[in-house]
């Protein structure tokens, strides 16, 4: 299974926490493995507690579906997601704020946002992503 590289993990969180800072957003972010295991992550400075798991369950939504965590609300409530959620052991949150990262038409992460607005959040992911040279979507 293919994986961001470390230096891509770190160009993604560099530019998402530059994002963060330009909204004047008081937010973490996580960048994880297709798995949905954590490569590395930020709480900036006055970010609550509890975004950095947050975050990271955002991200691991899109890992696991490889789609943006928003798309994911709708059915959240399904029986599979549930079951889903319950197994993962809450580690998993399937609302907006996260994107998957993709190299060509391979998953290889995905970034979660938590502490803005939704918008703020998935703003803050995309442009991790895109500043490594990755997409949101297979190609």
């Amino acid at each position: 299974m293919a994986s961001l590289t470390l230096a891509e993990a770190e160009t993604i969180l560099a530019a998402a926490k530059a994002k963060v800072q330009q909204m004047g957003a008081k937010m973490s972010i996580s960048v994880v493995d297709p798995r949905g295991d954590l490569l590395t992550m930020f709480r900036g400075d006055g970010a609550s507690w509890r975004t950095p798991p947050i975050s990271r369950a955002k991200a691991n939504s899109s890992a696991c579906f490889g789609r943006i965590s928003g798309e994911l609300t709708e059915n959240a409530l399904a029986p599979v997601f549930r079951g889903l959620m319950a197994m993962e052991g809450g580690h998993m949150i399937p609302g907006q704020g996260a994107v998957p990262a993709y190299r060509g038409n391979e998953l290889v992460g995905a970034v979660g946002g938590s502490g803005g607005t939704a918008q703020e959040d998935e703003d803050a992911s995309r442009a991790g992503v895109e500043a490594a040279g990755l997409s949101v979507t297979p190609s």
